[in-house]
């Protein structure tokens, strides 16, 4: 390819270390600073990608969205998720492949099909909100990944509470913790699978065989249950679903996709929750407006202002195959990676009035954010497959804990925002404190 068929936004000649380090300590500032110094599309540099594209404006994220699949692939930019969710993991895959798991996973993700999903949700809230101190302080983050945990167990792999879950529960903690460390998935693409030192490796290894054995365990006993056709859950429901062609899917496919639904459901939830209960805590008007029996949708506009002010994940790619992919006046070269940048796009002053105010009621107007101005779950036919799901599991947790707990943040200023692998979490996991025990549930 020539080179004069190919050209680069500018950005900026900071070492590639330099850059790194901008991304995992202040990747919110870092990429304001260089919108404002270099417009809506940059190219960067990092230790991980030695050269890549960000855009940040809605005009261009709706040509990366609405770009063609094998133009711009998904796929091949989530690679480095692929030791822990696996090669057949709908997030790692592109074209026809990607498309037949994305159809074999819709149908448990229906509307109405969640709603059978919410006494499971209350069960597992009420079950965490017990266990809470009086007047005591203490992170709402680890009772929110215990709760999102539950929930992925009874409804995904359809475990009751007993042994068996407990079990499982152990296994998935021990094989995603150091995935969820500060620079877990960072340390994971550095070292080209390494994880950084060979024990470090060995260990990640195990502790995800060990999973495994329990995962294939749980497909070959449901698909020889007796009430198979009558269960709900997402696991008997895949094991019962078949392609265009009449095949199901392999207990490989099965086995990526359990863990994928896992990691994206459980952690990336929890946090979402935190971050919610961090702003909605903060606000008297909106806890107010929640505890008094606020409607459906005004406390879908609280969630959905959340994930607006704290996205859980920064930004999405893209990478470039079948020659130059032209967007913005450029044309980025194949094999390049192009990053919508969630966070930049979620506080752009011109897109949202008074952007670093949490205000739902923007969600609620007939001039709500569109499918190109709110993107916590990417967009186009890769938008995330749980998103209803999570959006739905955090209304209903967001609702009954503060019907139940009269909670108040433990010290005045929020809770400050801190990257951990591929993810923007809550740098103390949102500190409070219950103040009277719960009401009866």
């Amino acid at each position: 390819m020539a080179s004069a068929e190919v050209s680069f936004p500018p950005g900026p000649r900071l070492p590639a270390l330099v850059q790194t380090m901008a991304f995992i300590v202040a990747p919110a500032r870092f990429m304001r600073w260089c919108r404002e110094r270099y417009g809506d599309i940059v190219t960067l540099g990092t230790a991980f990608d030695q050269r890549f594209v960000m855009v940040f404006t809605p005009e261009l994220v709706k040509e990366v969205f609405r770009a063609s699949p094998e133009r711009l692939r998904a796929g091949e930019a989530n690679a480095l998720l692929g030791p822990a969710l696996g090669q057949r993991s709908v997030l790692l895959l592109d074209g026809a492949e990607h498309l037949r798991q994305r159809k074999l996973l819709l149908p448990p993700f229906h509307g109405q099909r969640m709603l059978e999903y919410a006494s499971v949700m209350l069960e597992a809230t009420d079950r965490v909100v017990d266990t809470w101190p009086v007047g005591e302080e203490f992170p709402l983050m680890p009772a929110m990944q215990e709760l999102t945990l539950e929930v992925i167990m009874r409804a995904v792999f359809g475990v009751e509470a007993g042994e068996r879950q407990v079990e499982l529960k152990r296994r998935v903690r021990a094989m995603i913790q150091p995935l969820s460390r500060r620079l877990g998935i960072l340390v994971l693409a550095f070292s080209g699978g390494r994880m950084g030192d060979r024990g470090a490796m060995a260990r990640f290894v195990k502790n995800r065989e060990q999973l495994d054995e329990l995962i294939y365990a749980e497909i070959a006993r449901r698909r020889s249950a007796s009430d198979l056709a009558e269960r709900t859950d997402i696991l008997s429901m895949l094991l019962q679903a078949r392609d265009e062609a009449g095949e199901p899917m392999t207990d490989g496919e099965l086995r990526d996709e359990l863990v994928t639904l896992l990691v994206a459901g459980h952690e990336t939830t929890a946090t979402g929750l935190a971050w919610a209960f961090d702003l909605v805590l903060r606000d008297p008007r909106v806890l107010a407006a929640v505890r008094a029996g606020a409607t459906d949708e005004y406390v879908d506009a609280v969630v959905k202002e959340a994930l607006r002010i704290r996205p859980v994940i920064p930004g999405v790619g893209r990478v470039v195959r079948g020659g130059p992919f032209e967007i913005g006046g450029y044309r980025v070269p194949d094999g390049v990676e192009i990053n919508p940048s969630i966070a930049t796009i979620h506080t752009r002053g011109d897109v949202y009035a008074d952007a670093s105010r949490f205000l739902p009621e923007r969600f609620l107007g007939p001039d709500a954010p569109d499918t190109y101005t709110w993107i916590p779950f990417g967009g186009g036919t890769r938008r995330c497959l749980g998103a209803s799901f999570a959006t739905f599991e955090m209304r209903v947790v967001l609702r009954r804990v503060l019907e139940r707990a009269a909670l108040r943040p433990a010290s005045r200023r929020p809770d400050r925002p801190e990257r951990r692998g591929i993810t923007i979490v809550p740098k103390r996991g949102v500190r409070v404190v219950l103040e009277r025990p719960p009401a009866a549930a």
